[in-house]
């Protein structure tokens, strides 16, 4: 039986911490109905983060640039994870295409599939959350053009606190999966 001295169970209370847990806000994109797109079915892959934006706390960029982490705030989930399910969720609910994160779960090969890769994601000090990069539609059969398109999204931060660059994640997240969902309907 393992038994715990008391420096190392105050060592291990310790770790625990007491940090809030914040989603990211996955409201559906400011768009009337569906946008037609012109495949049946989509794959969005695992998406490509900056190293600082793939961990768990919750930064913020400070008056000479540096990124600091928010104290006692992290991600409620791993933010890859969130980004590509949130993608995958708001082209499926928001296009006549079926669009699933990878693995991809059916018999049948995706139409296409989609790959973003993230130059940058970050809570500015200008007031404003950055989103820029790429995404790249690769289709093996041909049903769409294949294609690499630049994103910069930005959306004004209402402050600084956690749950508003949670917010401002999320509203990014969403002109991104719309810009998606136009490309695919070109």
């Amino acid at each position: 039986m393992l038994r715990l001295t008391p420096l190392l169970f105050l060592v291990l209370a310790a770790c625990g911490g007491n940090e809030a847990r914040f989603l990211v806000d996955s409201a559906a994109p400011a768009t009337v109905g569906q946008i037609g797109v012109r495949l049946g079915t989509l794959e969005v892959r695992d998406v490509s983060l900056p190293a600082y934006a793939e961990e768990s706390q919750i930064l913020i960029e400070d008056d000479t640039g540096a990124l600091q982490p928010i104290k006692n705030a992290v991600w409620a989930d791993d933010p890859v994870r969130s980004m590509t399910l949130s993608l995958a969720d708001t082209i499926d609910r928001q296009s006549n295409a079926t669009a699933a994160a990878e693995p991809w779960p059916l018999e049948s090969d995706p139409h296409a599939a989609v790959h973003v890769r993230v130059s940058e994601m970050v809570a500015r000090a200008d007031g404003n959350f950055h989103l820029t990069g790429q995404f790249a539609i690769s289709s093996y059969d041909r049903i769409v053009r294949e294609r690499i398109e630049r994103f910069d999204i930005t959306v004004p931060l209402a402050d600084t606190s956690p749950g508003r660059i949670a917010d401002a994640t999320g509203a990014a997240t969403n002109r991104l999966a719309v810009e998606i969902m136009q490309s695919l309907s070109r």
